[in-house]
């Protein structure tokens, strides 16, 4: 019989006050609480939080607003405001439509922009109830996926041996469209928010707290788009999702799912640069996207290369 764990519960009045209860020890951040409280309730990590820190209590975290031409977003914003913010339909309509993709609208309704980009991974492995797999991600030596089911894993490669890829929807849109990550110790680029050295990581250091998204203001006639493909439309995470920003003859692509942290698919924006896209140019922007992609042995996910170029020709033709 599982026997129930007890942890401390603080509602915090400060950023400040929550990154000292951080450092102290064994603590963890709850805001919507959407990925946190079922990994609590599985005992997916060998550690269990004895603290868990309330973000909601904090003031002035909640907001969307434009300030010098470009937008700040609160880290404690929920998905669904953002999906049906006017102002960020309007200039930056991927991050819109990548908050509207995300889950249902009952977790929009709770989840944050903040918990959204620091998210654990999804691998079934890692994810299992009890811990049983002490994976590479837990300080483990294995990547279960490596001779297991990995499906839905990497298609460019693994990084320390784990296959794991980013969950994020609202990630691969942050990236195309240039925005950072505002913390409470200094300003990050979303491109380099996710840490390579630990898969699937962000670069947050203990006792660091995101409190903020900024992005800069779209270039003169841009457009961006973001593209997800799952299994269920109205609940999964993504099998690949796609984010890309198009002005003056100049592409910002972004996949995710594919990789442990999201993958700027540079090679496409060398295709696309200073040229009219068409069909036929999306079409081999989206060849160059995948044009380093490696399906794992087996080829049991294989399919996710295709899926990977398809959304990027398609992105690009729904940003020309």
């Amino acid at each position: 019989m599982k026997t129930w764990k007890r942890f401390a519960h603080i509602d915090v009045g400060s950023v400040e006050q929550a990154a000292d209860l951080l450092r102290r020890g064994n603590a963890a951040l709850i805001a919507g609480g959407t990925d946190l409280l079922g990994g609590m309730r599985f005992e997916i990590l060998p550690d269990y939080p004895e603290l868990i820190v309330n973000l909601k209590t904090i003031p002035g975290l909640d907001y969307i607003r434009e300030e010098g031409g470009g937008l700040r977003i609160g880290a404690l914003t929920r998905l669904e405001d953002i999906a049906r913010s006017a102002t960020v339909r309007s200039r930056w309509t991927a991050l819109a439509d990548a908050a509207h993709r995300t889950a249902t609208p009952h977790i929009r309704e709770m989840g944050t922009i903040g918990g959204n980009i620091c998210q654990l991974n999804r691998c079934w492995y890692f994810r299992i109830p009890d811990n049983r797999f002490h994976c590479v991600r837990k300080g483990g030596k294995t990547c279960y996926a490596m001779a297991g089911d990995n499906r839905y894993h990497s298609i460019f490669g693994a990084l320390k041996s784990c296959l794991a890829v980013n969950p994020s929807d609202t990630a691969p849109a942050l990236v195309a469209l240039g925005a950072s990550i505002r913390t409470n110790r200094r300003l990050v680029e979303a491109e380099k928010f996710w840490d390579m050295r630990v898969p699937g990581s962000t670069v947050l250091e203990p006792g660091e707290i995101v409190t903020a998204i900024e992005i800069p203001a779209p270039p003169a006639g841009a457009k961006s788009a973001f593209l997800k493909f799952a299994i269920r439309k109205s609940i999964d995470f993504p099998i690949v999702n796609c984010a890309v920003m198009v002005a003056g003859g100049e592409a910002r692509v972004c996949l995710n799912a594919v990789h442990n942290r999201p993958w700027r698919a540079t090679a496409s924006e060398d295709v696309v640069r200073g040229k009219a896209i068409d069909e036929a140019l999306a079409d081999a922007a989206g060849a160059a996207a995948v044009a380093k992609a490696l399906a794992l042995p087996g080829d049991r996910n294989k399919w996710k290369i295709q899926i990977a170029r398809t959304l990027v020709k398609r992105a690009l033709l729904a940003s020309a």
